[in-house]
C-alpha cells in the first residue's frame, strides 16, 4: 500500500457441511488451488471490504459451483463484479450454523464485515485490526507502522481508518456485538494472528472507540 510493504492472508473455514468458507481470497496459483481443493469443495467466496476483491472472480472461475459475496459498499462500488450475494448483518443461511457475522459501520470509507467462527472461538479481521510482523520491515517501514499503530506486537486499529469513524455511535454498536462473542483466537488478514486471550486483544485494539 503506497509502496509499503503489506503481506495479506486468506482465511479458510471448512463449515460443518464439509464445504469450504474462503475470506479475503489472495492470487490463485495452481499451488494454491490444490492444496485448497485436498482441503474439500469451495462453495462460498466472501469480499468483506472494498479493498479485499481482487481475486474473487479467480477463485469463482475455479470453483464454479461456488457463491461469491460483498460487503454492501464494495457491491455497490463495483456491480460489474457480478457477485451472487451482498453480505446483511447478521449470517447468511448458508453458514449461520457455524458463523457469526456484523458489518463494522460508522465511516464511509471502509465499512467491513467481521466474522465469528464459533467452534473454534476464532475472530476473523480484515482491514480494521493490523498487527505486521517487524522481522524483515526496513527502519523507515517498522516507524511507520509503529506510528500507524499496527507494528507488532502493539497493533490495533490503523490510526488513519480511525479519522475516517464518523458515526461513532453505529460503530460502538457493531463493536459490542464483537465483544459479546466468546474469543479465544483472531485471524488477521494483514500481521501476525492472536492464538489466545483474542478478546482482551480485540478491547485493547478498539479502546479508543470506547472512550
Amino acid at each position: 500500500m503506497l509502496t509499503i510493504p503489506f503481506t495479506t492472508r486468506m482465511t479458510i473455514v471448512r463449515l460443518s457441511s464439509g464445504a469450504l468458507w474462503l475470506h479475503s481470497p489472495i492470487t490463485a496459483t495452481p499451488a494454491r488451488l490444490e492444496a485448497v481443493r485436498a482441503l474439500g469443495p469451495i462453495r462460498q467466496i466472501v469480499a468483506p471490504n472494498k479493498f479485499h476483491h481482487l481475486f474473487v472472480r479467480e477463485w469463482a472461475r475455479a470453483a464454479p459451483d461456488a457463491r461469491c459475496w460483498a460487503e454492501p459498499a464494495l457491491a455497490k462500488r463495483k456491480p460489474e463484479l457480478g457477485f451472487d450475494g451482498i453480505l446483511g448483518d447478521a449470517a447468511e443461511p448458508e453458514w449461520n450454523g457455524d458463523l457469526d457475522q456484523v458489518i463494522f459501520g460508522g465511516t464511509q470509507v471502509l465499512p467491513e464485515a467481521v466474522f465469528f467462527h464459533r467452534s473454534s472461538r476464532t475472530a476473523i479481521f480484515t482491514d480494521l485490526i493490523q498487527n505486521h510482523d517487524p522481522t524483515g520491515e526496513t527502519p523507515v517501514y517498522r516507524w511507520l507502522k509503529a506510528i500507524n499503530r499496527i507494528l507488532a506486537p502493539n497493533g490495533e486499529s490503523p490510526r488513519d481508518w480511525r479519522l475516517t469513524v464518523r458515526d461513532r455511535s453505529t460503530a460502538r454498536a457493531a463493536l459490542e456485538r464483537i465483544l459479546a462473542w466468546d474469543i479465544e483466537r483472531v485471524l488477521l488478514s494483514h500481521g501476525i494472528c492472536i492464538e489466545r486471550d483474542g478478546h482482551a486483544f480485540v478491547e485493547r485494539a478498539f479502546a479508543w472507540l470506547r472512550k
